[in-house]
């Protein structure tokens, strides 16, 4: 088992007390943190360890944890612009997943997680699409990137029909998926089961998909809901009342209940939400860009709810980047609520820490403590937009919020791996992957009639 000190400018430990520690140092045993040393521990006895990295110029933190993307679109960058979400979803998402292989499927995973990795997220929780979910785990597997994953479950879709398959069928493989790929890789691989959103599920198949979570500790339930006003009002002619409340009357709103979205909550839905400590995963680019509105995060963290942040997909973003979606998530909140709403510390915790929550597994990443995974990002602050390096708590946390982007990030250890190390990738063929991005996207949209 080799073990790695790591010593930084500073430690931000994202722990219960937030604690910043200057001229700390981090002890990586295997996979885990055994200690997090202040400076009088590491003057008085330095560890005898096998690797000693010298990272006096960095700053250390706990690696970003983004609670919903989708790998599968990350080759569709670009190909979905100025639109509102169902039509979004029926000219060009669901018909560019369609049209998926397992190769262009497995390509798209690659530089999606490239590009994620690159900008300090440690894990992800992702939702597939109906086909070549072995393809999104391979490369997860392969990067070394903590995950959830998931093949999207949908037995109702009027909107493409060539990407649906029966209730009984959406049941049976990802039954099977879970038994081979939950806990796999050491643990860093779970599943969470994935219904698409209500307008593409029947009841049976979301009361059924939530069930199967019960045979599978620590299996997380993970949906879309309440994103956007006509579809509001489709699941309202649909089953008589809005997206949320229908989640609770089949019994399916529970505490393993990871809602991507939820913008159009209303009162009685945020009351069941805290009641039933359901999570949601606020995507505030992809609520933007789509048009969909502003979650009312404030709100929501207020009554006691579980947030958490995700990029969602490169075709509503542009970008799988958490430095964007702190910033964002800060700044949409100011002017209806004041300045001093969305405070940087309160989001990095949402980004880290509480993206851990979100999942589960606040015992196991989301903090540097020891008995934790190394899961840790070292950032170099010394770049002419976040530059001087703050000394204090707040003012580190609002330069990581607001000023730092992915160009920051220097390296990046997952499990106790490096898997970026000195702005390069030690996992992934970056420029292989790039390459092929442009190959496969050619011949899917060969398959596809989209121009």
């Amino acid at each position: 088992m080799t073990t790695t000190l790591i010593v930084p400018r500073a430690v931000l430990t994202m722990d219960g007390d937030d604690r910043l520690l200057r001229s700390g140092a981090i002890l990586v045993e295997g996979r885990t943190i055994t200690r997090v040393l202040d400076t009088g521990e590491l003057s008085a006895q330095r560890p005898v360890v096998d690797v000693v990295v010298d990272a006096t110029d960095l700053v250390a933190l706990p690696g970003f944890v983004q609670t919903h993307v989708h790998l599968c679109q990350a080759l569709f960058r670009g190909l979905a612009e100025d639109m509102g979400l169902l039509d979004w979803l029926q000219t060009r998402i669901f018909p560019l997943e369609a049209a998926h292989t397992a190769s262009s499927m497995y390509t798209s995973a690659r530089i999606g997680i490239a590009e994620l990795i690159r900008g300090g997220t440690t894990t992800i929780m992702d939702m597939g699409s109906i086909h070549h979910e072995e393809e999104v785990v391979r490369a997860i597997s392969e990067s070394g990137i903590r995950a959830f994953v998931g093949k999207a479950m949908m037995d109702l879709n009027t909107m493409h029909p060539p990407l649906r398959e029966a209730t009984d069928e959406a049941v049976r493989s990802t039954l099977h998926q879970a038994e081979q790929w939950h806990g796999s890789a050491g643990g860093r691989i779970r599943y969470a089961v994935a219904p698409r959103f209500v307008l593409s599920c029947t009841d049976t198949l979301l009361r059924d998909a939530h069930a199967m979570t019960a045979d599978f500790p620590g299996m997380l339930f993970h949906t879309h809901a309440s994103e956007n006003r006509h579809e509001l009002d489709a699941v309202r002619a649909r089953c008589g009342m809005d997206n949320v409340a229908y989640f609770d009357h089949l019994g399916i709103l529970q505490s393993n209940t990871c809602l991507a979205h939820c913008i159009w909550l209303n009162d009685d839905e945020i009351a069941a939400m805290r009641e039933r400590k359901a999570r949601v995963l606020h995507c505030p680019s992809s609520n933007m860009k789509l048009g969909s509105g502003i979650a009312d995060i404030p709100r929501y963290m207020s009554e006691g709810i579980l947030v958490s942040l995700g990029a969602d997909g490169a075709p509503c973003n542009n970008r799988y980047d958490m430095f964007r979606e702190m910033h964002l998530a800060a700044l949409i909140q100011k002017p209806g609520y004041g300045p001093t709403a969305m405070p940087a510390r309160t989001v990095l915790k949402m980004a880290t820490a509480g993206g851990a929550a979100a999942l589960g597994i606040e015992q196991e990443t989301g903090s540097i403590v020891a008995g934790k995974r190394a899961d840790i990002v070292l950032l170099d602050l010394r770049k002419p937009w976040s530059a001087p390096v703050p000394d204090t708590l707040d003012s580190l946390a609002a330069m990581i919020v607001h000023s730092c982007s992915p160009d920051n990030v220097h390296s990046v250890m997952i499990d106790g791996q490096w898997v970026y190390r000195q702005h390069e990738h030690a996992t992934i063929e970056v420029d292989r992957a790039v390459y092929d991005s442009g190959t496969e996207l050619k011949s899917l949209l060969q398959r596809t009639s989209i121009p």
